[in-house]
C-alpha cells in the first residue's frame, strides 16, 4: 500500500483535478480522504489517497480460513482443541480477544510439539518473550492438567 496526497484549490481550472482523475484510473484505490483546508486564506482541496501500485501482488484479500481439522492428523488435533480451550480462558481472564493470546496457527505449531513448554513454544515464529512470559507457564501447566484429568465416556 501506498499513499499519495494530492493538493487542489477550490477555483481549480481543471488541470489539477484531471491528473488526480487519471491517477486514480491508473491504481487499485483502497481509501480516499479528503478535507478542505485554507493556506494563506486560498480554500483547498486536499486528498490523501491509499492505493495499491500496478502490477503489486497486493489483493487486500484476506486470507483463506484453514480447517485445522484436516490439516492435522487426529492425536494432535485433539490437543490443538484442548489448547483452544485453555486459550479462550485465558482470553476471557485479560478480557482480550483470542488471537491475542495466540492465534491458531501458533496453536497448531504448538499441538505439533514433543513436548508442550516455554523453551518449546519460544522457538515457534511469532510467540515473543512477552506471551511467553505473560501466557506460557498458564498454558503449558493447564495443558499438563488436561492430560491427567479422567475423561468421561
Amino acid at each position: 500500500m501506498q499513499i499519495r496526497i494530492f493538493t487542489i484549490p477550490v477555483l481549480d481550472n481543471q488541470t489539477q483535478t484531471d491528473e488526480m482523475n487519471a491517477f486514480l484510473r491508473g491504481q487499485k484505490v483502497l481509501t480516499v480522504d479528503q478535507q478542505i483546508v485554507s493556506v494563506s486564506n486560498q480554500p483547498f482541496w486536499t486528498f490523501c489517497v491509499k492505493y495499491v501500485p500496478q502490477g503489486s501482488t497486493y489483493s487486500g484479500e484476506k486470507p483463506a480460513k484453514v480447517d485445522y481439522k484436516e490439516v492435522l492428523d487426529a492425536d494432535t488435533f485433539a490437543i490443538f482443541s484442548s489448547l483452544r480451550t485453555i486459550r479462550k480462558q485465558l482470553a476471557e481472564q485479560d478480557g482480550v480477544p483470542a488471537y491475542a493470546v495466540f492465534t491458531d496457527s501458533e496453536l497448531a505449531e504448538i499441538a505439533k510439539l514433543e513436548s508442550i513448554d516455554e523453551a518449546a513454544m519460544r522457538k515457534i515464529q511469532g510467540i515473543g518473550q512477552k506471551r511467553i512470559e505473560k501466557y506460557g507457564r498458564t498454558m503449558c501447566e493447564s495443558y499438563q492438567k488436561t492430560l491427567t484429568e479422567p475423561t468421561l465416556i
